[in-house]
């Protein structure tokens, strides 16, 4: 929309609501203010101001007050306008067809509302409200107390509840803001009242304007966020700390998406330090996605011996093919689709998408989890989908757009580092400590709540090394279940005696010559514990002889190209191999 008849001036003063003086071309006017808000933080002394010359000879001011310079932004003004905007965008298709009979001023009960919509069968009211006030890229409303907001805003939620379409605009007379927000601060009424109404259904929306001096349009829609976030005084603290305490880790010298994949796919679960070598070995082995995609089976588990969780490559492998299939072999660039590639949960969506895209979206761990919880003072259980939920939208409304990876990699810092399990954080270098809820309420050691996990299952498993001369029988685990596809070391249910295992051996074609019993050992996978007693079993003819499916090889070509899990560390001492660097679990 384009005005007609602006001039440039200088503010002055406003001695009253309704009208401002302001300097024009050398001389002092007495300039009519369409908006009779506060606007106290845009009429400075001083400000560039822009004002239409009215054509009516009777008005006792020859100016309308259009809009005012804050900073690089124009500001519309113009208290009159927001309702011809609407009007506009509304004859394009918006929210409706083009042929809807869109009338101005309907009166329902008490109130006026600013717009009516007949469209077929729907019948809408749309109330509009001009928003004028912001701060660090805030906009909210109202900028002083409206009981007749209120009254609006009461009288819609009751025409949504007859069956009414119902809409609040909020006109965004500037551009380029971050969210709108209710003012609580100044009329907390109205803030509790929109909350009311966007909960019984009606629709919220909030647009920004293009915004020259001569003209103003609506261009983009902004989030509207209806309570304040805990969470918005963290973001530059944390930025800050992040920038002069960051580790300097490999994946993090790479903006390349398919190294920062996986290296959290790998980090799930893992100790960072333990995972720098995997990490390496296997770009190394498989450096992008159609490597990947193409990769056997076997030479894939090997990269991944000692990681644990071999379901977590296979879905990567499932992935890379998906992209090859979908992407011609490139890794998609937006949240949804790297969202929809198989093995990929909203952590890893988030995490790769901010990093990789430097697209806004929460990358909430179970360390983020527990940072959140202390911060926020949360007693929910982090165990819980709908407690996570909660936390990734409470993170999404304050990611800076500019530096969203980092953003969450300072949040997933600061509980590797300071933030750390069971009470022990370290609250005097923790940058967000004035905020913290849990720090200052004493219950640091209380936090996060995290529900008892199920009990694991208890099973009892005897491990057997059959060696005949420098070979060693191994076997492969079924293609489902616990260490699917993987090699093992041969193993029965139960605890054997001597003489068991003897008889055993036996049966399945094997002579004993000498048995030697070896030490115990424990393995924890997320539902089972496997306790363990091994013997190694020197054999006559090993390969001739056995019935079972296994398979009789030198240990060192296990170790070079057979993948066997860690759960059998305790015994590969035996065979003269090693599985690697052990995974370690994270603590979160």
């Amino acid at each position: 929309m384009e005005y007609e008849r602006i001039e440039k001036g200088t503010f002055l003063e406003r001695p009253n609501r309704f009208i401002a003086y302001v300097e024009i071309a050398g001389r002092e006017e007495t300039v009519h203010v369409k908006n009779t808000g506060r606007c106290k933080e845009l009429l400075v002394p001083g400000a560039d101001v822009y004002v239409q010359k009215s054509v009516s000879p009777d008005r006792k001011t020859g100016w309308d007050l259009i809009s005012v310079r804050k900073g690089e932004r124009i500001i519309n003004m113009d208290s009159q306008i927001p309702n011809l905007l609407v009007e506009e965008w509304l004859k394009k298709g918006n929210l409706f067809s083009k042929n809807a009979d869109i009338r101005r001023e309907k009166t329902y009960k008490n109130s006026r509302f600013d717009i009516y919509v007949e469209d077929g069968e729907r019948k809408a009211f749309i109330e509009v409200k001009g928003v004028t006030l912001e701060e660090n890229g805030i906009v909210r409303f109202p900028d002083a107390p409206s009981d007749r907001a209120v009254k609006h805003v009461e009288e819609l939620t009751e025409a949504k509840q007859e069956g009414y379409e119902t809409y609040i605009f909020f006109v965004i007379q500037m551009r380029g803001v971050k969210k709108f927000m209710p003012n609580e601060t100044t009329h907390p009424a109205f803030a509790k009242a929109l909350r009311k109404a966007e909960k019984s259904g009606v629709h919220l929306l909030a647009y920004d304007c293009r915004v020259g001096e001569t003209m103003i349009e609506i261009c983009s829609p902004v989030p509207v966020q209806l309570f304040e976030n805990p969470l918005e005084k963290t973001v530059r603290p944390l930025l800050a700390w992040f920038e002069e305490n960051k580790r300097q880790l490999p994946w993090r010298q790479t903006k390349e998406p398919y190294q920062i994949w996986v290296s959290e796919i790998m980090l799930q679960q893992t100790r960072v330090e333990a995972v720098k070598p995997f990490y390496e070995r296997f770009l190394k082995e498989l450096p992008d996605v159609p490597s990947l995609a193409s990769a056997k089976e076997d030479k894939l588990l090997k990269l991944w011996e000692g990681l644990g969780y071999y379901n977590r490559v296979r879905n990567m492998q499932k992935a890379a093919q998906e992209m090859m299939e979908k992407y011609g072999g490139t890794f998609p660039d937006s949240f949804e689709e790297i969202l929809g590639l198989s093995g990929i949960g909203n952590y890893t969506a988030g995490a790769v998408a901010s990093i990789a895209f430097d697209i806004a979206k929460p990358a909430v761990d179970g360390n983020v989890l527990r940072v959140l919880s202390r911060i926020l003072g949360s007693y929910d259980d982090i165990m819980r989908q709908s407690t996570r939920k909660k936390m990734e939208q409470l993170v999404e409304q304050v990611i800076p757009k500019d530096t969203p990876g980092d953003f969450n990699q300072s949040l997933i810092e600061l509980g590797a580092l300071v933030c750390v399990p069971n009470g022990e954080a370290k609250c005097s270098e923790c940058p967000v400590s004035m905020f913290c809820c849990a720090r200052e309420k004493g219950i640091i050691g209380e936090l996060p709540v995290k529900k008892k996990a199920k009990e694991r299952k208890i099973e009892e498993r005897t491990i057997l090394i059959f060696k005949d001369g420098e070979k060693v029988a191994i076997r492969k685990r079924p293609q489902k279940g616990l260490l699917a596809g993987l090699y093992e070391l041969p193993g029965v249910d139960g605890h054997l005696s001597v003489e068991k295992v003897i008889a055993y051996s036996k049966t399945i074609g094997l002579m004993p010559i000498h048995v030697k019993k070896l030490g115990e050992a424990k393995h924890i996978f997320s539902h089972v514990e496997w306790r363990m007693i091994g013997y190694a079993v020197q054999v006559d003819e090993l390969e001739k002889s056995c019935t079972e499916d296994m398979i009789f090889i030198h240990p060192k070509e296990i170790e070079k190209s057979y993948p066997i899990p860690a759960a059998f560390e305790a015994y590969t001492e035996y065979m003269d191999i090693s599985l690697g660097q052990k995974g370690q679990r994270k603590a979160d």
